[in-house]
């Protein structure tokens, strides 16, 4: 290699992966995440806070901030689940099946959600019937045995 000639570049899906997660996390957990899904800088390394804020800094993406978060209305999925009161499996169920839209970066990582999102009338909508049937539980069938007999 020349002086100056660098043969290692980050993945572009490392790159998109940074990206979304500094809308809800800092530097050192993005890297804890990409660590756990063992994707490695350009040269091979495991991540670290400082690889991770060079590559935001080279890529220019901005870098996280509460105040930015709560403006844009980025959450994670405890933040979500809060926001319009359903558990945290439940919401995830719902992502799962396509009823609620949000991004999963990384397959051993966070959910990101935004809020215009899970204010739309769609899955306004969704949470209502889940609300809905937690009032009204399936019950026993007529021909179901019973443990307590």
């Amino acid at each position: 290699r020349r002086r100056g000639q660098n043969s290692s570049h980050t993945s572009p899906d490392v790159v998109e992966a940074v990206r979304a997660l500094t809308t809800i996390c800092a530097d050192k957990y993005i890297a804890g995440f990409l660590n756990r899904n063992n994707l490695r800088t350009g040269r091979g390394n495991r991540w670290t806070q400082e690889r991770v804020t060079s590559l935001r800094s080279k890529r220019k993406i901005s870098k996280y901030s509460i105040e930015r978060q709560e403006a844009e209305g980025w959450m994670n999925l405890t933040q979500a689940s809060a926001y319009v009161s359903v558990s945290l499996k439940t919401l995830r169920l719902a992502v799962e099946r396509g009823k609620v839209e949000a991004m999963h970066p990384l397959p051993d990582g966070p959910w990101i959600f935004k809020r215009e999102h899970l204010d739309s009338p769609r899955v306004r909508e969704v949470i209502k019937h889940i609300h809905q049937r937690r009032m009204h539980p399936v019950g026993h069938t007529p021909g179901e045995l019973s443990l307590f007999k």
